[in-house]
Order: C-alpha cells, then structure tokens, then sequence
C-alpha cells in the first residue's frame, strides 16, 4: 500500500476554526434559520392567478426530460419548466455552487456530491411529500433507498432528497451480425469467455472493444470488471466510506490489470483516449467495432440505427451463472430550498411515478423505476430491460464508483486513461483512488 497521509492536531484544529468560520458565510447552511428544510405535506398544485415556472437543471438525457416535461405541461397547462442541460463533468463540479447561488433553479439532478448539499440545507427534504403522495407504492424501494440523507431504507422514515425518472445500467452492446463473422454466435457466459471473444474479434481483423476513454467510457470499463471481481458488500462499503473500506484488494488489483492486459493486446478502439463515449457510440453503430461498453441510455439511438443487429449483455462473472452485477444509478431530481413553487415542483416529481413518465423513460432507452408499468421491448431494448431485472433480483446494482466522494470522479477517469497509455501502474491507481477515499472518510489500509 503507498503512502497515507498525516494531520497535525494543530493542522486540524485550524481547518476546522476555517471550516466553521466559512459556514456561517455559505448560503443555505444550517446557520440560516429562515431556509426551509422540508417541503410542505400539501399536494394540492397552487391555483391562484398567474402561471408558474420552474427552472430544471440537469446532465442527462436531454431528449427523455423534454419529453417529460412537455408531457407535464399537458396535464398542468399552468406549470411551465424549462430545462437548462450540462455536460456531466461540468456539472458535477459545479453543482454545489449552482445551489448554494441566489438564483438556484427550482428543480435539479442528482448527483454526486448532494449529500453534502441536502446537509447544507441547500435542497429540500421530500418525505412529507413521499408519505403524501404514496411515493412507497408508486416507486420501488431500492430506488427511493439511494436517495435517502442516511442511506438507510426509505421505509425506516429518513429523510428523502430526491425522486427517480428511470434507472441507468451499464453492460456491453454488440454487432450480432459483425460477430458471426467472428465465429461468435452468442453473449460470453464468463470473463474468460469473452475473452477469447476479443481476441477471435481482433484475429478476424475487426476492432473488438469500444471505449470512449476521453470521458467515462474507460471508467465504466474498469467498474464493471471490479464490480465482477469484488464482493457486493465489500464494494459498497467503500463507497459509502465505512470505517476500514478499502478498494486496494488483490482481487481488485487483478481487475485492474485485466483492463490494463486488455489495453496491451490491441483489444480497445485507436485512441480510445481521444475518444468520447458518443464518439464511440456512433461508431459502433456504423460497424466500425464489434463489441461497445456503454449504458442503457444508448440502447435507443442503438436500436433505431442497428435494429435487429444490435445486442447487449452484462459483462459476466468468473464462472457461468455467477451474480449479476452493475454500475447504475436513477436518473433523480431534487427540489431547491430556494423555490418559491414548491407544490408545483412536488406534482413534478410524482407526474415521474406515472404511466405516462414509465412509457416515456422507456422510450429513451431508460428503465423506468416501476418495470411492471410498461411491456418488457423488443430487440435491445428488451435485452436491456431483462438484463435490469436481473440485476435487481440478485440485488447487484452498485453505485458508480465516482459516487464514493465528490472529488473522486477526476481521479477515476483519469487514472483509467492512464492505465490504457501505459503511464501508471494497476498498484498506483488503486492507490491513488483510496488516497481520496482516505481524505474524505479518514482511516482506510
């Protein structure tokens, strides 16, 4: 293990005088009395004179959330929202103060990093609104679950930041037609398995791997080989930052060198690190690699330009019917302490609930949080949808890993392009990432 790091008493002890003087300054922390923590128990949508707009903040899916909310201004002529999209990265480091800002927008994705800011006060409490509107029923547990302040079950009363639109999953896309031509008739049924798929794909001189390693596709990678090769349980401690959670494990190490043989052999698209994931994506689509890491958000603009000839599965285990695992999170959206229309923000978030909203998410590739609501698709979509379902019944959706703290996304991606080039070690990158854990949890290996 390298090297940790030390604090002083008196190194603390200033930090902790300069985070206390810097609190009293921040807008909507605990030290202002008159920011509302909670939203109304109320459900009725205001009726007074005027209309109503919301501003919505998000990063992704632009067309499944204008969508959204052109349908909800159906069914609420009077509400207005107007969505402003950004780049994941962008706002993932901007979100804190886009929230804290006097011009906070009414509604907001979230993301990592909330966490700190529902403590800050800077986005509101849901859970009257959860028992109001009967959100137990309306959307699954395990969702409501990674929403919740103390990470505890949402059932137990805690208190609720946020409402999901659809699900996210990650997996491996493929050219059904383009892999016959290697000799590949259907999905891998073990790491060792697709493998060989690879590297049949590489003999038949085609491209086998794409991975758009200039922004998360590399990561994606990298998190479902751990997420195989790791303990759910072991896993998800670390990213909730339990004392002694650790990420540096030989089986982890061994996840991490697979990437790294893989990158060696030649099986990643050329410049996957000068490659974005849309990049990637589009040339999946035209045939130019075999295989794609990518999520579910694809598999519309997948299944509209490949249609039948476009598959996906779950990267799998060690062994043939090991747990199935994956990276995701809900597409969720928070309310602002800061708004003024919070009823209005409120039927937002149960119009999410809805039919309507579960054929729209799965419309865009989603999976909408209830799955009983709409039919399981055909062709990718449906493989998708299977693929979720099996997942969550052997209970291995995972967090992203950049969800363990706010800072840890740079060093993630980076890391992994890294890796991929050559210019770091399987030892040093887990080492790195668990630097950050230690700096946002203490303690650690």
């Amino acid at each position: 293990m390298g090297r940790r790091r030390t604090t002083t008493y008196a190194a603390l002890l200033c930090a902790l005088l300069l985070l206390t003087a810097c609190s009293a300054l921040t807008p909507g922390n605990a030290a202002d009395p008159d920011r509302p923590r909670t939203v109304p128990s109320s459900t009725a949508v205001p009726r007074g004179e005027g209309d109503i707009t919301l501003r919505l903040t998000f990063a992704d899916a632009p067309a499944m959330v204008d969508a959204l909310v052109a349908a909800f201004h159906k069914k609420h002529p009077r509400i207005t929202i107007e969505p402003r999209y950004t780049q994941f990265a962008d706002y993932v480091k901007s979100i804190k103060l886009t929230m804290a800002s006097d011009t906070a927008p009414d509604l907001a994705q979230f993301a990592v990093g909330m966490d700190d800011i529902a403590a800050r006060g800077d986005i509101l409490d849901l859970a009257p609104y959860r028992d109001a509107y009967g959100w137990r029923k309306k959307f699954p547990a395990a969702s409501l679950d990674q929403l919740t302040g103390s990470g505890r079950r949402a059932s137990s009363g805690r208190r609720l930041y946020g409402v999901p639109a659809g699900l996210s999953m990650t997996g491996i896309y493929y050219n059904k037609a383009l892999a016959r031509k290697a000799g590949i008739t259907r999905p891998p049924r073990t790491l060792a398995e697709f493998g060989r798929q690879l590297a049949a794909v590489k003999r038949a001189g085609m491209t086998p791997l794409g991975v758009g390693a200039l922004d998360s596709g590399g990561l994606h990678l990298w998190a479902a080989l751990v997420n195989n090769a790791m303990p759910p349980k072991a896993y998800r401690n670390w990213v909730k930052g339990t004392a002694g959670a650790t990420i540096e494990t030989p089986r982890t190490l061994a996840a991490t060198r697979k990437l790294v043989e893989w990158s060696r052999k030649g099986y990643f698209n050329e410049s996957a690190n000068g490659t974005t994931q849309t990049d990637t994506t589009a040339q999946f689509a035209r045939g130019e690699s075999v295989f794609l890491i990518n999520g579910n958000w694809a598999a519309g603009q997948l299944s509209e330009a490949m249609g039948k000839d476009a598959g996906f599965f779950l990267l799998p285990g060690e062994r043939p019917g090991a747990r199935a695992v994956s990276s995701g999170f809900s597409v969720s959206y928070a309310i602002s302490s800061r708004t003024k229309h919070p009823q209005a923000a409120g039927a937002f978030l149960d119009f999410l609930g809805s039919r309507q909203a579960a054929k729209i998410v799965s419309d865009n590739g989603f999976l909408p949080p209830d799955e009983s609501a709409v039919p399981v698709p055909e062709g990718v979509l449906g493989e998708v949808a299977r693929a979720h379902r099996r997942v969550t019944a052997d209970n291995g959706m995972n967090h992203f890993p950049d969800f363990t703290a706010p800072n840890m996304l740079d060093p993630l991606r980076a890391g992994v392009q890294k890796l991929i080039a050559g210019r770091t070690t399987p030892e040093a990158y887990l080492d790195s990432l668990q630097d950050v854990w230690q700096d946002r949890y203490g303690g650690g290996s």
